[in-house]
């Protein structure tokens, strides 16, 4: 059994009036909000849609810096942790010969007072 051809061309054009009337919920129309035509919603539509791919490639691109900024910035912070880790070191040894110093110093010093003759 086929299908009228009237009857199919109805329904494709009550399908293609709901898709319009679902493409004006999704298009902004601004201060012309009113009858549009078929072509006049396309075009917006197409517009819309490169105003939207044109704001999703700022953003990758924006996400794509973050994140370069993000991985230097890592860098640097294991960077300074390294020397911080370094200079902690550093500082502990120093620490240590200083107080191995002051003990050499005070043992020199105890020895000279208890030299004869002094």
């Amino acid at each position: 059994q086929e299908a009228h051809p009237a009857v199919c061309s109805h329904s494709r054009r009550a399908q293609l009036r709901l898709c319009l009337e679902r493409l004006k919920g999704l298009v902004p129309l601004g201060a012309a909000a009113g009858r549009h035509t078929t072509l006049s919603l396309l075009t917006r539509a197409r517009l819309h849609i490169q105003k939207l791919e044109d704001q999703e490639r700022r953003a990758l691109h924006q996400i794509e810096q973050l994140q370069r900024e993000q991985r230097h910035l890592q860098r640097q912070l294991e960077k300074l942790g390294m020397e911080r880790v370094r200079i902690d070191s550093i500082g502990s040894s120093l620490s240590s010969e200083r107080s191995n110093s002051d003990r050499g110093e005070s043992l020199c010093w105890g020895m000279a007072s208890e030299r004869p003759g002094h």
